[in-house]
């Protein structure tokens, strides 16, 4: 059986992921992981109502899909869940080219 959601990876560094949370054309929520030696610490920031059944695979996904390849569960202390529910009200982005803007319309 397929995965329900599809986790697409917007960063990645040594220590975090963060990833956009798809099902099918709808944008469900964003991933954020933070790996602390033996303990992954999970937070998923919902954008719209999923049904507790949902809830569940999604975490059991994030684990098989992601968290095991990084820290198989017989090797790691504790994968620590927290879910949020929330929207997105707006991004800002900070780009060399907008502070190049910034400092142009000083002059």
């Amino acid at each position: 059986m397929p995965d329900k959601f599809l986790l697409s990876r917007l960063v990645r560094t040594a220590a975090s992921e963060v990833y956009v949370i798809w099902e099918g054309e709808t944008r469900v929520g964003q991933l954020h992981l933070h790996f602390a030696h033996y303990t992954i610490h999970v937070t998923i920031m919902l954008e719209v109502d999923i049904s507790l059944t949902d809830e569940e695979e999604l975490v059991a996904q994030i684990d098989e899909d992601i968290v095991s390849s990084y820290l198989p569960s017989f090797d790691r202390e504790e994968m620590l869940v927290t879910i949020f529910r929330g929207e997105e009200i707006s991004a800002f982005s900070y780009s060399p080219a907008d502070l190049e803007e910034m400092e142009d319309g000083d002059e």
